[in-house]
């Protein structure tokens, strides 16, 4: 028998870089109509229980209309500004599901439907997007990181309270979501590293929606994946069909599980796709084509699974129906709620800026204070 030590230092480095590369092909187990396709997960993943796939599609439902009634709210001007996460649901609500309640989440600022699925109030949900000053939810007590803006700038975060938590002899597991834009910046590059030397507990999601605002992936990586990224830094990745929501649990739950047994990071890239513009502010019309749309839309990831799951039986008619009545209600609850114009204090726009207000500050709030009484 050959053991390492008696091969060639090439042949060592390959076979260990091998262990590191993704598959070949994105990892899939049903086809957009919703049919198991032949090789289902690529035989390197078992199918999720069929209890957490009707969870999934529940959670999907009531996040698409979430979504769509945040979109309206923006349009109606009690948004400041949102991002729709429409056409990225398996990626959004799988990243969920994969966790445990005491595992952590750091969203971007797309992740809002995330945020819902998690359990937060859409109020507290879209309390940043409608321009307050905090995060709008615990982020202790709901194991869920304040939103980030910033391209990248949480991933050493995750990979920190990671490495601490393994630290503390905890098993908790940290996912972060990125886009395909925020690989081009140093804090991706940055979180990996620092995630693999000290073997941290983390998974780094990338949902390659093809787009880092108008610019096309091909004018941000030559790379043959984004997934295949995570080889230079020593972690293991995996690409998959990030509209196909069986295959996303799959692969997520088991680097989840990889990474609480002890194995550290792991790096999933998800294919799909941003059927709305960047946010309302984006006119999508400017770098893409209405047909590349509307091949996107055919690959629905709700339509896909719940027709998945109605023909194995997972589903009935009256099992859609209600999910779509709630969905419903959860959304008429929450235009009503933002319905009503929040109660502003202006003196928050100094406080927590200093530990002790300086001069200019106190002067800065005065000059305020004096116009609203209209003194100025």
């Amino acid at each position: 028998m050959t053991t390492s030590a008696e091969l060639p230092a090439a042949e060592v480095v390959g076979s260990a870089a091998a262990r590191l590369l993704p598959a070949d092909t994105p990892i899939r187990f049903l086809d957009h109509d919703g049919r198991l396709v032949p090789d289902a997960g690529h035989g390197r993943y078992a199918m999720p229980r069929t209890e957490l796939l009707t969870e999934a599609y529940r959670r999907m439902v009531l996040g698409r209309r979430f979504d769509a009634q945040a979109t309206a709210l923006t349009k109606q001007g009690r948004l400041a500004v949102y991002p729709s996460s429409r056409g990225q649901e398996a990626c959004q609500i799988g990243g969920v599901l994969a966790l445990r309640d005491t595992d952590w989440m750091f969203p971007t600022y797309r992740e809002s439907m995330a945020l819902v699925a998690r359990g937060i109030d859409p109020v507290q949900a879209l309390t940043l997007l409608r321009g307050d000053w905090h995060c709008g939810y615990d982020p202790h007590l709901t194991h869920t990181a304040p939103q980030c803006t910033p391209l990248g700038t949480h991933l050493p975060h995750a990979a920190g309270l990671a490495y601490a938590a393994r630290r503390r002899g905890e098993d908790t597991v940290a996912l972060a979501f990125v886009g395909d834009g925020g690989t081009s910046e140093g804090d991706f590059h940055e979180g990996l590293n620092f995630a693999a030397v000290f073997r941290a507990p983390v998974v780094f999601l990338v949902q390659n929606n093809r787009y880092a605002i108008s610019v096309p992936l091909v004018k941000q990586t030559a790379a043959p994946s984004l997934a295949h990224k995570g080889i230079g830094y020593g972690v293991p990745s995996e690409q998959v069909d990030g509209n196909d929501t069986v295959a996303v649990l799959a692969v997520l739950c088991a680097a989840v599980e990889r990474a609480r047994n002890g194995h550290g990071p792991f790096l999933v890239e998800a294919h799909t796709y941003r059927i709305e513009p960047h946010t309302n502010a984006d006119d999508a019309s400017r770098y893409r084509d209405a047909a590349e749309v509307a091949a996107w839309q055919r690959r629905d990831p709700v339509a896909r699974l719940e027709s998945f799951l109605l023909a194995t039986g997972a589903l009935t008619d009256e099992d859609v129906g209600a999910a779509r009545e709630h969905a419903e209600a959860y959304a008429s609850q929450l235009r009503d709620r933002l319905l009503h114009d929040p109660e502003v204090d202006t003196g928050q726009l100094f406080e927590h800026v200093f530990a002790e207000p300086t001069p200019q500050l106190r002067e800065q709030r005065r000059w305020l204070e004096e116009e609203l009484r209209g003194e100025s």
